[in-house]
């Protein structure tokens, strides 16, 4: 730990979305053990990342930067509700804005969602995923980045609970794109591959958020705020109408129980870390 908080907060950045993108590669790796999977425990999965990035939105992002702007108003003159309201919105309005442009497969659909291309399946679910990995790895950066910037409020060991919380959500990610692949016949190496690349995109997104909240630290609340509309909308636009979409109401409830047991978890990581 020693070490780890004597590099500089780029650094810590980039080891921590490093981290998320192994583990992204771990659920990856399940494709040279499964061909298929079952839906009951896929949405068990979903669930449970969705309880994961509901709570570091809230416990991680948005509670924190609501407590640097009251306890810093020389350097954030707005309202702290004003700083993160705005930023909350603006987050997931450029998801949005991804969303309907870049083309993509979500998981479990046969029509592709935003321009029309020439792409094939497999690269448009890549895509979706990756879509998902960018508020995440923004989201990382950004906690580190304000450790960095020395703003009260930010702690290593929350920003280190909130890269666990998303690497932990990361696996059934990975899953979710590799296995799929490997159904309609692609080689298990190929599919593991696209797996993995899903989540290359968070180390990038990562380390640009801590530059970014470093050198500009008066934008720190609203970069926090930022990364977590994009991850709520994320999750209400994608991960929890996905783990519903199922005929038996007992497989519904498994996925609800998966969500809370995610929230739960990811709020005792922060609490007790943080």
């Amino acid at each position: 730990m020693d070490f780890f908080n004597q590099l500089p907060g780029v650094y810590q950045a980039l080891l921590g979305t490093l981290f998320t993108w192994f583990v992204t590669a771990l659920g990856a790796g399940m494709v040279f053990f499964f061909k298929t999977i079952n839906k009951t425990i896929f949405n068990i999965m979903l669930g449970f990342a969705s309880g994961v990035m509901i709570a570091a939105s809230f416990w991680s992002l948005l509670n924190p930067a609501i407590a640097m702007v009251e306890e810093n108003p020389s350097i954030f003159p707005l309202p702290a509700w004003l700083v993160v309201a705005l930023g909350f919105i603006a987050g997931g309005l450029f998801l949005y804005a991804i969303d309907k442009l870049l083309p993509h497969l979500h998981i479990g659909q046969k029509k592709p969602e935003g321009v029309k291309s020439s792409f094939k399946r497999s690269i448009l679910l890549v895509l979706s995923i990756t879509l998902h990995n960018i508020p995440e790895g923004l989201a990382v950066g950004v906690a580190f980045g304000a450790v960095a910037s020395g703003i009260g409020g930010a702690t290593l060991p929350a920003a280190i609970a909130l890269a666990i919380g998303i690497g932990l959500q990361n696996f059934p990610e990975g899953a979710a794109v590799a296995i799929p692949l490997r159904r309609e016949g692609m080689s298990r190496r190929k599919a593991f591959f696209y797996g993995q690349a899903s989540g290359i995109v968070e180390p990038i997104a990562g380390v640009l958020g801590a530059l970014l909240v470093i050198q500009i630290i008066e934008i720190l609340p609203f970069a926090l705020a930022f990364a977590a509309g994009a991850m709520v909308y994320v999750v209400v636009e994608e991960l929890i109408p996905t783990s519903k979409e199922v005929d038996n109401p007992q497989t519904i409830d498994l996925a609800t129980l998966g969500f809370l047991g995610g929230f739960a978890l990811m709020m005792i990581l922060d609490v007790a870390l943080g």
